[in-house]
């Protein structure tokens, strides 16, 4: 197979962007799921299998014009494909690797939310805000099949062997209410592999940075944050976290210490179905509140599509750069798949 200029070998059933990302020719991509369409390419010479590809995010009319999915489809023979879109190589990538580790730490840090860290056995290279997909053990899944779940690292690149997860529990969930919130202990193995993902802060902003997060969202956030304050990426942080009760937030002592010891972060929790002494209402109005422009800044939103939809809309209203907006959505769950 040839992606572009390169050319890399694919083993039966892999797919595209699975051959591809190992081979550190980069693909743009972000769900790995088929649902979010990021991934989408085109295929200039030869035939693919488009295998589980859903009809809403890759149309007839794209199959017929030789467009694919690189992370559902695979090769059918020799084949040449080209991402579309312009790629900036001036991003540092790394290339997808398989892991294995040891869970250090699983507790309970907000409502139906976990904190899992897992300590590797070599080092993962990535950028602040990206994620890794975590396998689900076969006995909880249907034999025969391997299950995947997409999780952001919280902590920062700098740490490379110990990674640590947010991970909200969805009942009935194959990876959740059946393995991380029931039978994961501290001492387990598991696989996974990394790093995935384009969200992520890798240059210096010379504006102001508005960081949003939905739940769990605040995870790659955290990274970010972290990766930001140690390199001096931004010169002014504010981090937002929404929640709708006080129980759904977490962390909250963290980042209260870390705003009153450094003068370049701000922490603006939020909730939206509780009184409390802090803000109120959708964790985006807080921020149209706050700032009458956004003029120069950068922002960074995590969470549930709405919030993030809704975030970007704000932002650009506030007068942002819509270039200067990234965004991560958590991704839809095919219902032809096991639940998270």
């Amino acid at each position: 197979m040839r992606v572009g200029t390169t050319t890399l070998e694919v083993a039966p059933d892999q797919t595209i962007l699975d051959a591809a990302l190992r081979a550190n020719a980069w693909i743009p991509h972000s769900c790995t799921q088929g649902t979010c369409g990021s991934c989408k390419l085109s295929v200039v010479c030869g035939r693919v299998d488009h295998r589980d590809s859903p009809e809403y995010t890759l149309t007839a009319e794209e199959r017929e014009r030789g467009m694919a999915l690189a992370c559902m489809a695979t090769p059918c023979g020799e084949v040449t494909v080209e991402p579309i879109g312009a790629i900036d190589e001036s991003i540092p990538r790394q290339p997808l690797r398989d892991h294995c580790g040891t869970v250090a730490e699983i507790t309970e840090i907000a409502d139906h939310t976990r904190r899992l860290v897992v300590d590797l056995d070599d080092d993962m290279a990535f950028n602040a805000g990206q994620y890794c997909e975590l396998v689900v053990p076969s006995t909880g899944t249907t034999p025969g099949t391997v299950v995947t779940r997409q999780y952001s690292m919280a902590n920062p690149p700098s740490e490379t062997r110990r990674l640590e997860f947010h991970i909200k529990l969805t009942p009935g969930g194959v990876a959740t209410e059946r393995w991380i919130f029931s039978t994961l202990a501290v001492g387990d193995r598991l696989r996974l592999r990394g790093p995935l993902g384009q969200f992520h802060l890798v240059a210096e902003q010379t504006g102001p940075g508005i960081l949003i997060g939905g739940g769990t969202g605040l995870a790659p956030l955290c990274s970010i944050a972290s990766h930001a304050l140690e390199h001096n990426l931004i010169p002014e942080i504010h981090l937002y976290h929404g929640g709708r009760r006080r129980a759904d937030l977490y962390d909250v002592e963290r980042f209260t210490v870390l705003a009153a010891t450094d003068s370049r972060f701000h922490y603006h929790p939020v909730l939206s179905e509780q009184e409390w002494d802090g803000a109120t209402g959708l964790v985006t109005d807080a921020v149209l509140a706050d700032f009458s422009s956004c003029k120069g800044m950068s922002g960074f939103l995590c969470g549930p599509p709405p919030m993030v939809q809704a975030g970007v809309k704000a932002l650009k209203r506030r007068r942002m750069a819509p270039r200067m907006i990234f965004r991560e959505e958590f991704p839809a769950i095919p219902a032809t798949t096991p639940q998270e």
